[in-house]
Protein backbone atom coordinates (compact mmCIF):
# COMPACT_ATOMS: atom_id res chain seq x y z
CA UNK A 1 0.00 0.00 0.00
CA UNK A 2 1.25 3.49 -0.99
CA UNK A 3 1.62 6.68 1.16
CA UNK A 4 -1.39 8.48 2.08
CA UNK A 5 -0.67 11.10 -0.63
CA UNK A 6 -0.82 8.20 -3.85
CA UNK A 7 -4.17 6.63 -1.41
CA UNK A 8 -6.03 9.89 -1.76
CA UNK A 9 -4.56 10.18 -5.51
CA UNK A 10 -6.33 7.47 -6.80
CA UNK A 11 -9.65 7.81 -5.41
CA UNK A 12 -9.39 11.38 -6.87
CA UNK A 13 -8.26 9.96 -9.99
CA UNK A 14 -11.35 7.47 -10.39
CA UNK A 15 -13.84 10.24 -9.33
CA UNK A 16 -11.92 12.21 -11.95
CA UNK A 17 -12.88 9.50 -14.82
CA UNK A 18 -16.04 9.01 -14.56
CA UNK A 19 -16.01 12.93 -15.40
CA UNK A 20 -14.63 12.57 -18.39
CA UNK A 21 -10.81 13.80 -17.51
CA UNK A 22 -7.55 12.50 -17.14
CA UNK A 23 -5.96 12.88 -14.07
CA UNK A 24 -2.56 11.68 -15.49
CA UNK A 25 -2.82 13.91 -18.60
CA UNK A 26 -3.23 17.29 -16.44
CA UNK A 27 -0.30 16.10 -14.36
CA UNK A 28 1.84 15.95 -17.57
CA UNK A 29 0.80 19.11 -18.89
CA UNK A 30 1.40 21.30 -15.92
CA UNK A 31 5.00 19.64 -15.41
CA UNK A 32 5.96 21.32 -18.92
CA UNK A 33 4.47 24.63 -18.33
CA UNK A 34 7.64 26.62 -17.36
CA UNK A 35 6.10 30.15 -15.19
CA UNK A 36 8.48 32.96 -15.02
CA UNK A 37 9.09 34.10 -11.33
CA UNK A 38 9.98 37.76 -11.01
CA UNK A 39 13.25 38.46 -9.41
CA UNK A 40 12.27 41.84 -8.44
CA UNK A 41 9.96 40.05 -5.01
CA UNK A 42 13.38 38.93 -3.20
CA UNK A 43 15.26 42.56 -3.83
CA UNK A 44 12.04 45.28 -3.24
CA UNK A 45 12.46 46.33 -6.59
CA UNK A 46 16.15 48.31 -5.56
CA UNK A 47 18.07 46.29 -8.24
CA UNK A 48 22.38 46.29 -7.69
CA UNK A 49 23.59 49.25 -9.65
CA UNK A 50 26.38 51.47 -8.07
CA UNK A 51 24.57 54.63 -9.18
CA UNK A 52 22.93 57.45 -7.83
CA UNK A 53 19.12 56.79 -6.81
CA UNK A 54 15.98 58.26 -8.53
CA UNK A 55 12.32 59.49 -7.37
CA UNK A 56 11.01 58.39 -10.43
CA UNK A 57 9.09 55.22 -12.09
CA UNK A 58 6.18 54.82 -10.08
CA UNK A 59 6.84 51.67 -8.17
CA UNK A 60 6.23 51.30 -4.35
CA UNK A 61 7.64 47.91 -2.86
CA UNK A 62 6.01 48.68 1.15
CA UNK A 63 7.29 47.18 3.94
CA UNK A 64 10.39 46.44 5.82
CA UNK A 65 10.55 42.66 6.76
CA UNK A 66 14.49 41.38 6.97
CA UNK A 67 16.68 39.70 4.66
CA UNK A 68 16.33 41.37 1.12
CA UNK A 69 18.75 40.14 -1.09
CA UNK A 70 21.26 42.86 -1.95
CA UNK A 71 23.15 41.67 -4.89
CA UNK A 72 23.04 38.96 -7.37
CA UNK A 73 24.51 35.65 -5.21
CA UNK A 74 21.85 36.61 -2.74
CA UNK A 75 19.27 37.35 -5.29
CA UNK A 76 19.70 33.48 -6.96
CA UNK A 77 20.28 31.94 -3.57
CA UNK A 78 16.67 33.19 -2.68
CA UNK A 79 15.18 32.12 -6.14
CA UNK A 80 16.93 28.67 -6.05
CA UNK A 81 15.54 28.29 -2.95
CA UNK A 82 11.67 29.27 -3.93
CA UNK A 83 12.13 26.32 -7.36
CA UNK A 84 13.06 24.08 -4.58
CA UNK A 85 9.75 24.12 -3.29
CA UNK A 86 7.79 24.17 -5.89
CA UNK A 87 6.86 21.38 -8.77
CA UNK A 88 8.61 21.39 -12.26
CA UNK A 89 11.28 23.42 -13.99
CA UNK A 90 10.63 27.21 -14.27
CA UNK A 91 12.46 30.86 -15.34
CA UNK A 92 13.58 33.78 -13.28
CA UNK A 93 12.42 36.79 -14.31
CA UNK A 94 15.58 39.61 -14.31
CA UNK A 95 15.28 43.04 -14.50
CA UNK A 96 18.38 45.15 -15.70
CA UNK A 97 19.17 47.55 -12.70
CA UNK A 98 19.67 44.07 -11.19
CA UNK A 99 23.28 43.83 -12.76
CA UNK A 100 25.51 41.23 -11.44
CA UNK A 101 29.31 42.47 -11.91
CA UNK A 102 30.24 46.19 -13.16
CA UNK A 103 32.27 48.52 -12.26
CA UNK A 104 30.86 51.27 -10.11
CA UNK A 105 29.37 53.87 -11.91
CA UNK A 106 28.12 51.85 -15.25
CA UNK A 107 24.35 53.12 -15.65
CA UNK A 108 21.76 51.13 -17.75
CA UNK A 109 22.80 53.07 -21.00
CA UNK A 110 26.03 51.09 -20.81
CA UNK A 111 24.83 47.84 -19.81
CA UNK A 112 26.66 45.03 -21.42
CA UNK A 113 25.75 41.18 -21.81
CA UNK A 114 28.91 39.85 -19.72
CA UNK A 115 27.41 42.22 -16.70
CA UNK A 116 24.68 39.41 -16.73
CA UNK A 117 26.74 36.35 -17.17
CA UNK A 118 26.91 35.23 -13.75
CA UNK A 119 22.77 34.81 -14.21
CA UNK A 120 23.44 33.03 -17.21
CA UNK A 121 25.96 30.21 -15.27
CA UNK A 122 23.40 30.05 -12.39
CA UNK A 123 20.37 29.13 -14.77
CA UNK A 124 22.58 26.44 -16.37
CA UNK A 125 23.68 24.99 -14.15
CA UNK A 126 20.36 24.81 -12.06
CA UNK A 127 18.00 24.24 -15.59
CA UNK A 128 16.29 27.37 -14.85
CA UNK A 129 15.36 29.96 -18.55
CA UNK A 130 15.83 33.61 -17.55
CA UNK A 131 13.54 36.56 -19.07
CA UNK A 132 14.50 40.22 -18.59
CA UNK A 133 13.21 43.41 -18.48
CA UNK A 134 14.73 46.85 -19.17
CA UNK A 135 14.06 48.93 -15.60
CA UNK A 136 12.71 52.73 -15.34
CA UNK A 137 11.59 52.85 -11.87
CA UNK A 138 13.74 54.41 -8.99
CA UNK A 139 16.26 56.25 -11.66
CA UNK A 140 17.06 59.34 -11.53
CA UNK A 141 17.06 59.57 -15.63
CA UNK A 142 12.82 58.88 -14.86
CA UNK A 143 12.54 62.07 -12.17
CA UNK A 144 10.41 64.17 -14.57
CA UNK A 145 8.15 61.08 -14.79
CA UNK A 146 8.49 60.69 -18.60
CA UNK A 147 11.38 58.33 -20.29
CA UNK A 148 10.76 56.89 -24.03
CA UNK A 149 8.13 59.26 -24.32
CA UNK A 150 9.71 62.58 -22.70
CA UNK A 151 10.11 65.86 -24.80
CA UNK A 152 13.71 65.98 -23.29
CA UNK A 153 15.85 64.81 -26.04
CA UNK A 154 18.29 64.14 -23.92
CA UNK A 155 16.05 61.74 -21.76
CA UNK A 156 14.54 59.83 -24.59
CA UNK A 157 18.00 58.95 -26.37
CA UNK A 158 19.37 58.01 -22.47
CA UNK A 159 15.99 55.59 -22.47
CA UNK A 160 16.22 53.97 -26.04
CA UNK A 161 19.98 53.00 -25.70
CA UNK A 162 18.85 50.84 -22.53
CA UNK A 163 15.88 49.43 -24.27
CA UNK A 164 18.05 48.76 -27.31
CA UNK A 165 20.57 47.01 -25.33
CA UNK A 166 18.09 45.14 -23.05
CA UNK A 167 16.80 43.47 -26.20
CA UNK A 168 20.41 42.58 -27.10
CA UNK A 169 20.76 41.03 -23.64
CA UNK A 170 17.57 38.84 -24.08
CA UNK A 171 18.63 37.89 -27.12
CA UNK A 172 22.00 36.37 -25.25
CA UNK A 173 20.26 35.26 -22.52
CA UNK A 174 18.16 33.01 -24.45
CA UNK A 175 20.57 31.33 -26.92
CA UNK A 176 22.90 31.02 -23.58
CA UNK A 177 20.31 28.88 -21.78
CA UNK A 178 18.35 27.54 -24.95
CA UNK A 179 15.23 28.62 -23.44
CA UNK A 180 13.76 31.34 -25.38
CA UNK A 181 13.68 34.57 -23.57
CA UNK A 182 11.02 37.13 -22.99
CA UNK A 183 12.09 40.87 -22.93
CA UNK A 184 9.16 42.70 -21.23
CA UNK A 185 8.99 47.04 -21.70
CA UNK A 186 7.15 48.64 -19.30
CA UNK A 187 7.20 52.56 -18.88
CA UNK A 188 5.63 55.04 -16.37
CA UNK A 189 5.06 57.60 -18.41
CA UNK A 190 2.24 59.83 -17.64
CA UNK A 191 0.54 62.73 -15.82
CA UNK A 192 -0.60 62.99 -12.38
CA UNK A 193 -3.58 65.40 -13.65
CA UNK A 194 -5.06 66.17 -16.80
CA UNK A 195 -3.07 66.95 -20.15
CA UNK A 196 -3.25 69.44 -22.47
CA UNK A 197 -2.11 67.31 -25.02
CA UNK A 198 -2.55 63.24 -24.87
CA UNK A 199 -1.35 63.16 -28.66
CA UNK A 200 2.39 64.80 -28.42
CA UNK A 201 3.69 62.01 -25.50
CA UNK A 202 2.48 58.85 -27.42
CA UNK A 203 3.75 60.61 -30.63
CA UNK A 204 7.36 60.42 -28.96
CA UNK A 205 7.06 57.63 -27.51
CA UNK A 206 6.42 55.63 -31.25
CA UNK A 207 9.23 57.37 -32.45
CA UNK A 208 11.56 56.17 -29.69
CA UNK A 209 10.14 52.62 -29.89
CA UNK A 210 10.74 52.22 -33.60
CA UNK A 211 14.23 53.39 -32.81
CA UNK A 212 14.41 50.51 -30.26
CA UNK A 213 13.29 47.75 -32.40
CA UNK A 214 14.88 49.27 -35.59
CA UNK A 215 17.32 46.32 -34.61
CA UNK A 216 15.77 43.17 -35.44
CA UNK A 217 16.06 40.59 -32.50
CA UNK A 218 16.41 37.24 -32.88
CA UNK A 219 12.40 35.92 -32.16
CA UNK A 220 14.13 31.86 -31.73
CA UNK A 221 16.53 33.31 -28.55
CA UNK A 222 14.27 36.27 -27.81
CA UNK A 223 10.78 37.73 -28.28
CA UNK A 224 10.23 41.76 -27.22
CA UNK A 225 6.89 42.51 -25.51
CA UNK A 226 4.90 45.60 -24.56
CA UNK A 227 3.32 46.26 -21.21
CA UNK A 228 0.35 48.54 -20.76
CA UNK A 229 -0.84 50.21 -17.94
CA UNK A 230 -4.15 51.98 -16.94
CA UNK A 231 -2.44 54.16 -13.96
CA UNK A 232 -0.24 54.28 -11.68
CA UNK A 233 1.54 56.49 -8.99
CA UNK A 234 1.77 60.20 -9.88
CA UNK A 235 0.33 59.34 -13.28
CA UNK A 236 -3.53 58.68 -12.19
CA UNK A 237 -4.76 61.19 -14.89
CA UNK A 238 -3.09 59.97 -17.95
CA UNK A 239 -0.88 56.99 -18.82
CA UNK A 240 1.08 57.19 -22.10
CA UNK A 241 1.65 53.39 -22.86
CA UNK A 242 -2.24 52.90 -22.48
CA UNK A 243 -3.73 49.34 -23.45
CA UNK A 244 -5.19 50.69 -26.73
CA UNK A 245 -1.58 52.14 -27.98
CA UNK A 246 0.07 49.45 -27.23
CA UNK A 247 -2.45 46.93 -28.46
CA UNK A 248 -2.45 49.35 -31.88
CA UNK A 249 1.70 49.18 -32.12
CA UNK A 250 1.74 45.74 -31.54
CA UNK A 251 -0.66 44.67 -34.10
CA UNK A 252 1.51 47.75 -36.85
CA UNK A 253 4.77 46.01 -35.55
CA UNK A 254 3.66 42.16 -34.94
CA UNK A 255 4.64 42.03 -31.30
CA UNK A 256 3.61 40.53 -28.21
CA UNK A 257 1.65 42.67 -25.69
CA UNK A 258 1.49 41.95 -21.96
CA UNK A 259 -1.23 41.94 -20.24
CA UNK A 260 -0.90 42.50 -16.49
CA UNK A 261 -3.67 41.13 -13.66
CA UNK A 262 -3.06 44.65 -11.76
CA UNK A 263 -2.64 47.03 -14.43
CA UNK A 264 -6.27 47.42 -15.49
CA UNK A 265 -9.47 48.61 -13.47
CA UNK A 266 -9.87 46.74 -10.56
CA UNK A 267 -13.36 45.42 -11.76
CA UNK A 268 -11.89 44.31 -15.29
CA UNK A 269 -11.40 40.81 -16.00
CA UNK A 270 -8.13 39.90 -17.79
CA UNK A 271 -9.32 36.87 -18.66
CA UNK A 272 -11.69 38.59 -20.99
CA UNK A 273 -9.06 40.07 -23.03
CA UNK A 274 -6.83 37.34 -23.71
CA UNK A 275 -9.39 35.96 -26.20
CA UNK A 276 -9.49 39.59 -27.85
CA UNK A 277 -5.94 39.64 -28.35
CA UNK A 278 -5.08 36.63 -29.79
CA UNK A 279 -6.67 37.69 -33.16
CA UNK A 280 -4.06 40.65 -33.37
CA UNK A 281 -0.80 38.61 -31.80
CA UNK A 282 0.80 35.45 -32.23
CA UNK A 283 1.94 35.33 -28.70
CA UNK A 284 1.14 37.55 -25.28
CA UNK A 285 2.99 37.52 -22.33
CA UNK A 286 1.15 37.13 -19.11
CA UNK A 287 1.88 38.73 -15.55
CA UNK A 288 -0.26 37.12 -12.41
CA UNK A 289 -0.54 39.32 -9.80
CA UNK A 290 -3.34 40.16 -7.31
CA UNK A 291 -4.43 43.83 -7.51
CA UNK A 292 -6.45 45.39 -4.20
CA UNK A 293 -8.50 48.54 -4.94
CA UNK A 294 -5.55 50.20 -7.33
CA UNK A 295 -2.10 48.59 -8.85
CA UNK A 296 -0.44 47.02 -5.93
CA UNK A 297 0.77 43.98 -7.14
CA UNK A 298 0.06 41.51 -4.22
CA UNK A 299 1.36 37.97 -3.93
CA UNK A 300 -0.77 35.88 -6.27
CA UNK A 301 -4.11 34.33 -4.49
CA UNK A 302 -5.58 30.88 -5.63
CA UNK A 303 -8.82 32.75 -6.47
CA UNK A 304 -11.51 32.91 -9.12
CA UNK A 305 -9.26 35.40 -11.29
CA UNK A 306 -6.39 33.91 -11.29
CA UNK A 307 -8.66 30.57 -12.23
CA UNK A 308 -10.42 31.98 -15.03
CA UNK A 309 -6.98 33.34 -16.16
CA UNK A 310 -6.10 29.74 -16.27
CA UNK A 311 -9.08 28.80 -17.18
CA UNK A 312 -9.63 30.82 -20.87
CA UNK A 313 -5.44 30.21 -21.83
CA UNK A 314 -6.08 26.06 -21.02
CA UNK A 315 -9.34 25.55 -22.80
CA UNK A 316 -7.98 27.50 -26.04
CA UNK A 317 -4.66 25.11 -25.72
CA UNK A 318 -2.68 29.14 -25.98
CA UNK A 319 0.06 27.39 -23.64
CA UNK A 320 2.38 27.72 -26.51
CA UNK A 321 1.20 30.86 -27.47
CA UNK A 322 1.04 32.72 -23.88
CA UNK A 323 3.91 33.39 -21.63
CA UNK A 324 2.83 33.18 -18.16
CA UNK A 325 5.12 35.05 -15.49
CA UNK A 326 4.00 36.52 -11.88
CA UNK A 327 4.35 39.95 -11.18
CA UNK A 328 4.56 41.10 -7.37
CA UNK A 329 6.61 42.41 -4.89
CA UNK A 330 5.62 42.46 -0.77
CA UNK A 331 8.21 43.91 1.89
CA UNK A 332 6.21 43.04 4.78
CA UNK A 333 6.17 39.38 4.78
CA UNK A 334 9.34 37.03 3.70
CA UNK A 335 9.81 37.14 0.52
CA UNK A 336 10.86 33.46 -0.24
CA UNK A 337 7.49 32.43 1.25
CA UNK A 338 6.31 35.50 -0.95
CA UNK A 339 7.68 33.65 -4.14
CA UNK A 340 6.81 30.03 -2.78
CA UNK A 341 2.53 31.02 -1.88
CA UNK A 342 2.29 33.01 -5.45
CA UNK A 343 3.87 30.14 -7.79
CA UNK A 344 2.10 27.53 -6.09
CA UNK A 345 -1.07 29.52 -6.16
CA UNK A 346 -0.23 29.92 -9.91
CA UNK A 347 0.06 26.26 -10.72
CA UNK A 348 -2.80 25.12 -8.94
CA UNK A 349 -5.07 27.75 -10.97
CA UNK A 350 -3.38 25.79 -13.95
CA UNK A 351 -4.00 22.37 -12.71
CA UNK A 352 -7.48 22.96 -11.65
CA UNK A 353 -7.81 24.17 -15.39
CA UNK A 354 -6.25 21.44 -16.82
CA UNK A 355 -8.50 18.80 -14.97
CA UNK A 356 -11.52 20.35 -15.85
CA UNK A 357 -13.76 18.72 -18.69
CA UNK A 358 -13.93 21.34 -21.07
CA UNK A 359 -15.25 19.69 -23.97
CA UNK A 360 -18.63 18.76 -22.08
CA UNK A 361 -18.84 21.82 -21.53
CA UNK A 362 -18.59 23.08 -24.66
CA UNK A 363 -20.79 20.77 -25.63
CA UNK A 364 -23.41 21.81 -23.29
CA UNK A 365 -23.17 25.59 -24.47
CA UNK A 366 -23.32 24.80 -27.78
CA UNK A 367 -26.07 23.21 -27.28
CA UNK A 368 -28.07 25.99 -25.44
CA UNK A 369 -28.01 23.52 -22.22
CA UNK A 370 -26.76 26.40 -19.96
CA UNK A 371 -28.06 24.73 -16.84
CA UNK A 372 -25.86 21.51 -17.27
CA UNK A 373 -23.05 23.74 -17.96
CA UNK A 374 -23.60 25.74 -14.70
CA UNK A 375 -23.97 22.72 -13.05
CA UNK A 376 -20.96 20.80 -13.90
CA UNK A 377 -19.00 24.55 -13.40
CA UNK A 378 -20.18 24.40 -10.38
CA UNK A 379 -19.76 20.90 -9.12
CA UNK A 380 -16.07 20.71 -10.55
CA UNK A 381 -15.45 23.06 -7.96
CA UNK A 382 -15.23 20.86 -5.02
CA UNK A 383 -13.81 17.74 -7.31
CA UNK A 384 -10.97 16.27 -5.09
CA UNK A 385 -8.64 18.56 -7.01
CA UNK A 386 -5.92 19.02 -3.63
CA UNK A 387 -5.25 14.99 -4.17
CA UNK A 388 -3.65 15.39 -7.53
CA UNK A 389 -1.48 18.45 -6.64
CA UNK A 390 -0.27 16.26 -3.56
CA UNK A 391 0.52 13.41 -5.96
CA UNK A 392 2.33 15.92 -7.98
CA UNK A 393 4.70 17.82 -5.30
CA UNK A 394 5.62 14.21 -3.88
CA UNK A 395 6.39 12.94 -7.41
CA UNK A 396 8.43 15.97 -7.46
CA UNK A 397 10.31 15.61 -4.64
CA UNK A 398 9.22 18.99 -2.91
CA UNK A 399 6.83 19.43 0.29
CA UNK A 400 3.47 18.11 0.24
CA UNK A 401 0.86 20.45 1.94
CA UNK A 402 2.14 22.92 3.84
CA UNK A 403 5.16 21.54 4.60
CA UNK A 404 7.31 23.90 2.74
CA UNK A 405 7.01 26.29 5.35
CA UNK A 406 9.45 24.79 7.74
CA UNK A 407 12.13 25.07 5.25
CA UNK A 408 11.61 28.58 4.66
CA UNK A 409 11.84 29.47 8.29
CA UNK A 410 14.97 27.52 8.49
CA UNK A 411 16.40 29.26 5.77
CA UNK A 412 15.20 32.39 7.10
CA UNK A 413 17.02 31.88 10.47
CA UNK A 414 20.06 30.48 8.48
CA UNK A 415 20.73 32.59 5.77
CA UNK A 416 18.13 35.83 5.31
CA UNK A 417 18.26 37.13 9.19
CA UNK A 418 22.17 36.96 8.85
CA UNK A 419 22.46 39.27 5.89
CA UNK A 420 24.00 42.35 6.87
Amino acid sequence: MGSKTEQAYELAKERYAKMGVDTEEAVKKLLAVRISFNAWQLDDDKGFLQVEAGTGGGVMATGNYPGAAKNAEQLVQDAGTVFSLIPGRHKLSVQSKMIASAEPGIDLDRIEKEHYRYYVDWAKENGIGLDFNPSCSGHPMANSGFTLSSADERVREFWIEHFRRASEIGEYLGQETGIRCMTNYWIPDGYKDMPADMYAPRKRLEESLDRVFDRKADRVHNMDSLESKLFGIGVEAYTVGSHEFYMAYAAKHHLPVTLDAGHFHISEEVANKISSLMFLCDEILLHVTRPMRWDSDHVVAFDDTTQNIMNEIVRNEWLDRVHIGTDYFDASINRVAAGVIGLRNTQKALLKAFLEPTKELRTYENEGNYTKRLALMEEMKTMPFQAVWDHICEMENVPVGFGWFAEVERYEKEVQLKRQ
